[in-house]
């Protein structure tokens, strides 16, 4: 059992707010069905991140334009992008110097509801993902369904999703890193369904507990 889950901090978690990256579980079920924290919807103009070290919501920067997110964007709980993300990575696009981005696991969401705030948990259905390569950084862009959706609900894998969903997303991942005078290094190199999905997210929990298990390291390096 993870330290930073043991029953004190279960405890813990009921009198004081529990960190959306590190205090939350996963799930049970994963990587089927898996908890996501949102941290920005459709609507939103800026984009916000989870501060690793309070896990409160910052401010990171304005959408460019009228680039939004085009569904729910968040990341998995206990996921961390190292050593494991990146050797799959490598192993899919036959490149070499390929690294983790050291981040949580980055996840969409689509929903037929209108959810207008970020900040919250949604339960889950993975059915792919874009293997993204920012540099030579590993960042995975999952794509997942709102569990029980009316109209996305039955989708199994992401080759059930329409065209023009998939092309906003891409498009979206591909631009909003953009900034004026520097020259983009993202790429989506491969779009992939459920089943390496799942490969994903089970690496990037191997990777999370390698790194988050000793809480010496967790207090000294977070």
């Amino acid at each position: 059992m993870s330290k930073i889950m043991d029953p004190i901090g279960r405890l813990m978690g009921l009198r004081y707010k529990s960190h959306p990256w590190h205090g939350v579980e996963i799930g049970p079920k994963a990587p089927e069905v898996i908890t996501c924290f949102i941290e920005m919807v459709p609507t939103d103009t800026v984009k916000y991140e989870v501060d690793k070290d309070s896990g409160y919501l910052r401010l990171d920067r304005p959408q460019k334009y009228s680039n939004v997110v085009p569904a729910l964007y968040g990341f998995i709980p206990q996921t961390f992008c190292a050593q494991r993300v990146a050797e799959f990575c490598q192993e899919k696009t036959g490149r070499s110097n390929i690294k983790g981005d050291r981040d949580p696991l980055d996840i969409c969401v689509l929903t037929e509801k209108d959810i207008t705030h970020g900040d919250i948990l949604v339960k889950a259905r993975p059915i792919g993902g874009f293997r993204m390569l920012d540099g030579d950084e590993a960042d995975d862009k999952l794509v997942a369904v709102l569990d029980n959706d009316a109209v996305y609900g039955d989708y199994k894998d992401i080759s059930d999703c329409p065209a023009l969903v998939l092309d906003r997303l891409k498009h979206y991942f591909l631009t909003y890193k953009d900034l004026p005078g520097r020259e983009s290094n993202v790429e989506i190199t491969h779009v992939y369904g459920i089943e390496e999905a799942h490969e994903v997210i089970r690496r990037s929990m191997s990777d999370y507990h390698h790194k988050f298990d000793n809480l010496d390291t967790f207090f000294s390096e977070v």
